[in-house]
């Protein structure tokens, strides 16, 4: 029973932390059903469970009752001095009501727990329940082609006092790459959630292929768009079905051919069931370089034209983020790439890059160009050389 609730609650918790990940894979409906599952042999084994109670606790509460029954009576006529007709009309009231006074004060015990349990889970369900869903276009427009293109976009988040991002203006051609650069809190990753529309922007647009996504038809922004979220988020599945998130439909065959593009293949060697090896609780837990390749095993087996790359080395130690920027290559080969690094020996080679600072554009340019501008990047640069170069040695 304890292992159900466990279950049920584990398979709750990866629903809602891999919400993104199921927005952006349109998996909502696959998604949801292992947690539904869960719910259900929860159900049915609490259904069991109480059925199975049942002829002890009803043997339990007739000996209670029973005791009641007894001692009560013997009181009333020990009180009464012998007074027998006195102690029968006293006994025949008890044992009408006494069971059912008894039954509801069980009753009423049990129920005030639940719902104060309830009460405090409720609270936490109704704040998500009062957001309002993001509004869809009534006549959806098709995106003609995949350059994406930022037009004056400001963004607050809720409840915050300054904005995330003030007037931003660039544009991502198609095949080109563009990196957002800048320090921590800039609005990097807050740029690259409004392309698949995690949020909507507070003022201006964001646009794929001339159209604004506010515009487009939410499944089709999907089909376009692959994000490669900066905290990798797999499922407590197999690797097999960790990749076919992207595509249900895909073939093993495919999947492999996925992970073996983002350099998996030694991932899998190492695991004795390879593709099958489950993945979280009760299975083989990864580093962080390694789930970042089987996450970008993802986006590649989804082929989508628009690649959206939040910090996807962050985590990785040197050999696999030298994997990984070998699975890059394959990834972004003639997409639409917008790329967010805090390590910025891995935009050298875009063709644009953005520095991000207080949510305003403070420079932009190619490696080289801002290099020589000596402003806010060159610094960066400078200090990335540095720590590069640092160890730790005796005065």
């Amino acid at each position: 029973y304890q292992q159900e609730i466990e279950k049920m609650s584990a398979e709750a918790v990866e629903y809602v932390r891999g919400i993104p990940v199921v927005k952006v894979f349109q998996q909502t409906v696959y998604s949801f059903k292992a947690f539904y599952a869960a719910i259900q042999s929860y159900s049915r084994l609490a259904s069991d469970y109480a059925m199975s109670c049942r002829s002890g606790q009803t043997g339990f509460l007739t000996c209670i009752n029973g005791a009641f029954v007894l001692l009560i009576p013997a009181a009333l006529l020990l009180a009464s001095g012998g007074d027998v007709k006195r102690v029968l009309v006293n006994f025949i009231f008890y044992s009408l009501f006494a069971p059912a006074c008894g039954a509801m004060i069980n009753r009423i015990m049990y129920m005030s727990e639940a719902v104060m349990e309830a009460d405090e889970a409720m609270g936490q369900l109704e704040k998500i329940l009062k957001e309002e869903p993001l509004p869809e276009a009534s006549r959806p427009q098709k995106a003609q082609g995949t350059q994406v293109a930022f037009e004056h976009v400001s963004f607050t988040y809720p409840g915050a006092a300054r904005p995330a991002l003030s007037d931003v203006s660039f544009t991502v051609r198609p095949g080109s790459t563009v990196a957002l650069v800048g320090p921590s809190g800039g609005g990097k990753t807050t740029a690259g959630s409004l392309i698949p529309r995690f949020w909507d922007v507070t003022a201006g647009r964001v646009t794929v292929g001339g159209v604004d996504v506010r515009e487009m038809d939410a499944q089709a922004l999907m089909r376009q768009v692959a994000f490669v979220f900066q905290d990798t988020r797999l499922f407590k599945q197999s690797i097999l079905e960790n990749i076919r998130a992207a595509r249900p439909e895909a073939s093993r065959e495919q999947v492999m051919e996925a992970a073996l593009a983002a350099q998996c293949g030694d991932i899998l060697e190492k695991l004795p069931e390879g593709l099958d090896t489950v993945i979280g609780t009760k299975g083989v837990y990864l580093s962080g370089g390694e789930c970042q390749r089987i996450a970008l095993a993802r986006a590649i087996l989804k082929d989508a034209p628009i690649i959206v790359l939040d910090e996807a080395s962050a985590f990785a130690d040197p050999e696999n983020e030298y994997q990984i920027q070998k699975a890059f290559e394959t990834l972004v080969r003639g997409k639409t790439v917008l790329m967010i690094a805090h390590r910025l020996s891995t935009v050298q080679n875009a063709d644009e890059i953005l520095v991000l600072s207080d949510g305003r554009i403070a420079e932009r340019g190619t490696h080289g160009a801002l290099l020589a501008a000596g402003g806010v990047y060159a610094g960066m640069w400078a200090d990335y050389q540095k720590s590069a170069r640092w160890k730790v040695g005796k005065e």
